[in-house]
């Protein structure tokens, strides 16, 4: 199966607990000249996490983003609002393997980080797993063809 297109921009989106490790994934995706688009926040100062979540789903959802890159303090808010978009698949990721299996089995399209809980270099290899691991198709994919409602 596929992995996702190179030809389209990450969507990159945090609260104010996340805004670190955002600067740092987009410096590791610049390293690796991985083109994406911040959606802020553009400020290190309290902020609501749905006003983030919501574009870079929605990019996501157009097909103007490959994939998306959320994270906030526990990843379950920005989770929960993305999940609130049709076709969004947005996995909380805490392990390697957790990111690794969102993507085998779920096909996920958006992985979430949750900043308060794992160190920056976890956060790097997950998104590193995340955007080199394929949906495996076969027995997974009909159940992801149930997710979506209708």
């Amino acid at each position: 199966m596929e992995k996702f297109s190179t030809s389209l921009p990450v969507a990159i989106g945090s609260d104010h607990a996340g805004f670190d490790y955002k600067e740092q994934i987009k410096n590791f995706l610049s390293s690796h000249n991985i083109s994406f688009h911040d959606f802020g926040t553009l400020i290190n100062e309290s902020v609501d996490y749905p006003d983030y979540a919501h574009p870079v789903a929605s990019a996501v959802e157009k097909n103007e983003a490959a994939f998306g890159i959320l994270i906030c303090g526990s990843a379950n808010g920005v989770a929960i609002t993305a999940n609130k978009h049709q076709n969004i698949r947005a996995a909380l990721c805490w392990k390697t393997e957790i990111a690794a299996l969102a993507r085998q089995h779920n096909n996920a399209n958006v992985i979430c980080l949750p900043a308060r809980f794992i160190s920056i270099e976890e956060a790097l290899e997950m998104v590193d797993i995340f955007m080199k691991t394929s949906f495996e198709g076969g027995r997974h994919e009909n159940r992801v063809n149930k997710i979506a409602c209708h």
